[in-house]
């Protein structure tokens, strides 16, 4: 088994006042051709939202996208008619397919928004847009990998259009989660909150790391830590 680890200080960092940025992946003016997604996963943006600022409504097409907010509300609304506020705990999937517009913002009038958005690319283009949410439970995530996105929506998941998994974990200190890597599966770990040690290796909040190669990937709590693991085609 063979990993690799991206710092958080090594992502593309921006600070646009109302916005605080950081692109594991190339993405928008942050361009680094060694670093063009992993597999499937094509961006993993960390955000933290001013209060009352956000992003004017703005078109997406063929691309799964993925919400997980950290910390604060994020409010979505789309061209489809959808309105939602996503909170902590809360998963929410935009299948962009054929195209949609939708807008994000933070509704607090005090306090910032901490969030990651994750693009996928779908298994095929010409899907029609959709749209789903779902919240998961401290509990749910306590000291387990818990899925919260997956090709067929098992254990009441999202779903998303690509061969691929998403498992969320609130872990405590020197709690194990084990993760069994078939051979021809890739994963990648991003940590959100706390430090964790992945097969040996101590990653840090914002850190992430791309693992090649089957097995059983064990992941261990340093202190109090929140984390997701992709399992990718």
């Amino acid at each position: 088994m063979e990993l690799q680890i991206r710092r958080a200080k090594e992502r593309g960092q921006f600070d646009h006042g109302w916005l605080r940025t950081s692109h594991t992946f190339s993405f928008a003016d942050y361009y680094d051709p060694r670093h063009m997604g992993f597999r499937a996963l094509r961006v993993i943006n960390e955000d933290y939202i001013a209060p009352g600022r956000g992003f004017g409504m703005h078109p997406h097409h063929d691309m799964e996208i993925v919400t997980y907010v950290l910390e604060g509300e994020l409010s979505h609304q789309d061209s489809m008619g959808n309105g939602s506020v996503i909170r902590p705990g809360e998963v929410q999937r935009m299948s962009a397919g054929t195209g949609v517009t939708h807008a994000e913002a933070n509704p607090s009038k005090s306090q910032r928004v901490h969030l990651l958005q994750i693009w996928l690319l779908p298994d095929k283009s010409g899907y029609p847009p959709s749209y789903e949410q779902k919240a998961f439970s401290d509990a749910d995530r306590r000291n387990t990998l818990r899925v919260v996105a997956s090709p067929d929506g098992r254990d009441d998941s999202v779903t998303i259009h690509q061969d691929a998994t998403i498992a969320a974990a609130l872990l405590l200190p020197d709690a194990r989660v084990e993760h069994a890597l078939a051979a021809d599966r890739y994963a990648w770990v991003q940590v959100t909150r706390g430090a964790i040690d992945v097969d040996g290796n101590r990653l840090h909040a914002g850190d992430g790391a791309a693992i090649r190669g089957g097995g059983t990937l064990p992941i261990v709590g340093v202190e109090d830590a929140e984390l997701l693991l992709f399992d990718l085609p």
